[in-house]
């Protein structure tokens, strides 16, 4: 094996990571980065209200993959279940002509969308965003993060909880983990329609965002968390803000920490702008301009219930997790 791609369908966006594998050693491996692409094709546009893909949603999403699909056999990867693996999110799980998406990605790609439970989706993300964490340690260096971990995943459609690590011989273990259907799409669509929103549909969602969490807090103990990882666009494009960014740069932002002082004024400023004011910032993706209001009252809010003082945010999240199930 040299190569594999790996493709995350979110309700948002759809993402591809061509990576290659190189052997160090007997038994150990590194995944290279060969290419990292995401498109915002907002695949779960209506499903919260309808109940089904719309017909457009489904084409912004094909013609993505008709260009992954293109890039895949670039770096001569021929598609197989050892080598292209893609999983499908919240919005997929929800649609009920779900079956339309999985034969087109079938019919372009070459493999099978696996449309993954939240709590597969919440693992992938938790091996995706702490390998490095892993390795970092065994090389004698350190991300200065202290374990339990627990990683966010704010999607556009759910968001994934995941607590895991520790020391001794828990160190790997996924201790808790939930998912459940608060995003930054269907928070929007619910409930911040007005642009800016108002007052009363902001507590509304804030109430319902709470809600959420009263029930994860069931199963997972956030408060219990070491460290807090926040993955996916949101919480990278909110740290891109925070450190004042002129333009998106990941490597900048990867593994960056956000402070609830920080984060609490970003939310506010976020949620009082009108969609041009948003589009205006360095750093915003045109795809996140209508939703990053909602993903930031998430991220506050589930801040806020763990009480710690901040967040890192890190680069590598579900996508990761899933190159990784193709190698061991």
């Amino acid at each position: 094996m040299s190569g594999v791609a790996a493709i995350d369908c979110g309700t948002n966006s759809i993402r591809l990571l061509i990576a290659d594998v190189v052997h160090v050693g007997d038994d150990e491996v590194q995944v290279v980065d060969l290419d990292r692409r995401m498109e915002v094709v907002r695949l779960g546009e209506g499903v919260d209200e309808t109940g089904s893909f719309a017909p457009q949603a489904l084409e912004r999403t094909f013609e993505a993959l008709r260009d992954y699909a293109e890039e895949i056999r670039a770096h001569g990867i021929e598609p197989g279940p050892d080598t292209v693996r893609m999983v499908a999110t919240s919005a997929t799980r929800d649609a009920a002509n779900r079956q339309v998406f999985i034969d087109g990605v079938r019919e372009i790609i070459g493999v099978e969308p696996e449309v993954v439970t939240g709590l597969d989706e919440a693992e992938l993300s938790f091996v995706g965003a702490t390998a490095e964490f892993a390795a970092e340690a065994e090389e004698g260096g350190g991300s200065g993060l202290t374990p339990p971990f627990l990683v966010v995943d704010i999607g556009g459609g759910s968001t994934e909880f995941v607590l895991g690590g520790g020391s001794g011989e828990d160190d790997e273990l996924v201790r808790a983990s939930l998912s459940v259907d608060v995003g930054c799409v269907r928070m929007t669509e619910r409930h911040l329609r007005d642009d800016p929103p108002t007052a009363e549909q902001i507590a509304a969602a804030t109430a319902d965002i709470d809600a959420a969490l009263d029930e994860v807090e069931k199963v997972v103990p956030l408060r219990e968390a070491g460290s807090v990882v926040c993955v996916a666009g949101t919480a990278t494009t909110v740290a891109g803000i925070a450190l004042d960014l002129p333009a998106y740069d990941p490597e900048r932002i990867h593994h960056s920490e956000v402070g609830v002082g920080d984060l609490t004024r970003i939310t506010e400023e976020l949620l009082k702008s009108t969609s041009a004011e948003r589009a205006e910032i360095g750093v915003m993706h045109p795809g996140r301009v209508d939703v990053i209001a909602a993903g930031a009252l998430v991220l506050s809010r589930v801040l806020a219930r763990t009480g710690g003082d901040r967040f890192t945010a890190s680069e590598h999240d579900i996508l990761d997790g899933v190159a990784w199930s193709l190698i061991v």
